[in-house]
């Protein structure tokens, strides 16, 4: 069975643009639409599989990404703008209209302080980087996927060359870890 994972996903992944240097975010009202700049490539971008990301109406994953908070301005109607979670590590900025996430920075004392995760989908401009793997795979389970699908779920990520982690990828739990080797004082500073 093929699984409606992700409308960035189910027709196959396009290659990103080397000349992409970022573009406009927008939401999904048609009156008064968030719109939001970037600037810049979108980094790790992922299917992820958690149940705090927004995703579109019948998508298993969202799809997620960062670039540096600083590289993040709202440009239209911000005042539609709330926190989804002010007690979250991602503040998950989401449209009041159409709840749509916009942007989620992290501003706490974390390895990702800095960042903005954005949904690249949202994108009016094409050739951000794609998805280059799966994260919190499982964790759809607990949005409501039947546990049966999930060997399914991962044949079909692994055929559009996503891996599927039940955490996120290597590199990135590597920089987790790293972050807190460093602050117990198991690493040098």
């Amino acid at each position: 069975m093929t699984e409606t994972l992700h409308p960035m996903l189910d027709g196959g992944l396009k290659p990103a643009d080397p000349a992409f240097a970022g573009g406009t975010l927008v939401c999904a009202c048609t009156d008064r639409p968030v719109k939001i700049v970037i600037k810049g490539q979108v980094l790790h971008n992922h299917a992820c599989g958690c149940t705090k990301c927004w995703k579109p109406e019948g998508a298993i994953f969202s799809v997620v990404g960062v670039v540096p908070h600083e590289a993040v301005t709202v440009l239209e109607n911000g005042d539609k703008l709330k926190v989804v979670d002010p007690n979250a590590v991602i503040l998950r900025h989401a449209c009041t209209g159409c709840g749509v996430h916009m942007y989620g920075p992290v501003e706490r004392d974390h390895a990702f302080k800095g960042l903005a995760f954005i949904h690249a989908e949202r994108l009016l401009e094409a050739g951000a980087n794609p998805p280059g793997f799966a994260a919190f795979v499982s964790s759809v389970i607990e949005g409501g996927v039947d546990p049966s699908r999930m060997d399914g779920i991962r044949s079909q990520l692994k055929s559009i060359g996503l891996e599927p982690y039940d955490a996120l990828n290597p590199a990135l739990m590597d920089v987790l870890a790293t972050f807190a080797a460093r602050k117990s004082g198991a690493l040098p500073a």
